[in-house]
């Protein structure tokens, strides 16, 4: 890391030279995948991150391959400069902010017919830039410029992933990653694109930036769950850390989606949390009683509660923690979560609560 920040990398070559000489010297390397915006739920993920590492990546990429051709991919909130000053004060030691990951067809175009990238031109900031990029008048270096030119940063990157860009008749991406029953339900009802999208530039980022660790918070519970599955089934060598969900003062589960809500949504919003807090209180003082209770008995408290607050519900389940298969009672001893999805306006809201500790 230079002195005046992390270092900016934009290519999956010069990204994967810095993590393995950084491996080569028997360092110890974390990654917090993430999308920007961040806020301090991300931050609290970073600082786990530098707890448990020599150095740690922090990605920032809006990845097309999740947002379906009708949803906010051009409107997801961006605040690069702001985003790079935050992991300054933390002590990062590299961004991976690739301009592209996927290959793109002759007009552009990637995945679900998005234009790929994370849409940091003129991103400031005093982070050294590797692998594209333009430093800034004065000295200060900025963020990976879409349309830039690439520089080789030793390492060919090929078929464009990184920010080579492809020719003209070059096929696009067709590859993904799927966990099968996992992504069935919940998320995957609304969005069945969704967790292919994750599951997908996850294991890119996995074989790009070849971490020891990774962090996810919760909040994604059903993304959380897949990133494990998938670790596991193909033997990525990577520890797969999950942190509590982080909320604001008033219990608002912290998303960076937060930010368009407006005043009056924002303020009812509250109602999930409250909800599942008195959700979890009823099932606690069954399981005191060693009594079980109905499922449906909580889902119809947070549904209720999420109505009569001006939202609207996607769903709320009751489901085993490790495969995510509804229960129709909670038992003591075995844990479960329910995790919500809500609308607000026009934003999407997710939400959880374990119950009966964590399976690991």
């Amino acid at each position: 890391m230079s002195g005046m920040g992390p270092e900016v990398i934009c290519t999956a070559g010069a990204m994967r030279l810095w993590s393995r000489a950084h491996r080569a010297a028997g360092r110890r390397i974390s990654l917090v995948p993430t999308m920007g915006f961040l806020h301090d739920g991300h931050l609290s993920l970073v600082s786990a991150a530098v707890a448990r590492s020599d150095v740690v990546v922090v990605s920032i990429y809006v990845n097309p391959a999740q947002f379906a051709a009708h949803e906010d991919f051009g409107t997801y909130p961006r605040d690069p400069e702001g985003d790079l000053a935050k992991l300054r004060a933390l002590g990062v030691h590299a961004v991976f902010q690739p301009t592209h990951l996927y290959v793109q067809d002759g007009g552009g175009k990637s995945v679900h017919g998005h234009s790929d990238g994370s849409r940091h031109e003129g991103a400031g900031g005093s982070g050294e830039v590797k692998g594209g990029g333009d430093a800034e008048a004065g000295g200060g270096a900025g963020g990976c410029q879409l349309g830039a030119s690439q520089p080789k940063s030793g390492v060919e990157d090929k078929g464009g992933v990184g920010g080579g860009g492809g020719a003209g008749d070059e096929p696009p991406h067709e590859t993904y990653v799927t966990v099968e029953s996992l992504q069935v339900g919940l998320c995957g009802v609304t969005r069945p694109h969704f967790f292919r999208g994750v599951a997908t530039v996850v294991a890119k980022l996995f074989n790009i930036v070849e971490p020891d660790v990774a962090v996810f918070g919760k909040k994604d519970y059903q993304q959380w769950r897949i990133i494990r599955r998938m670790v596991r089934d193909l033997d990525f060598d990577v520890d797969i850390v999950g942190m509590p969900l982080a909320r604001e003062a008033d219990g608002l589960a912290m998303s960076s989606r937060n930010v368009r809500l407006t005043p009056e949504h924002r303020a009812a919003a509250v109602a999930i949390s409250v909800a599942l807090t008195a959700a979890a209180a009823v099932a606690a003082a069954a399981a005191a009683g060693r009594e079980t209770v109905r499922s449906e008995v909580l889902t119809r408290r947070v549904c209720d509660a999420i109505a009569a607050s001006g939202g609207r519900v996607d769903y709320v389940e009751v489901v085993d923690q490790r495969t995510l298969r509804p229960v129709a009672e909670v038992t003591p001893g075995r844990p479960v979560v329910i995790p919500v999805a809500a609308m607000y306006g026009e934003v999407r809201l997710l939400d959880n609560m374990e119950i009966g500790g964590e399976a690991l």
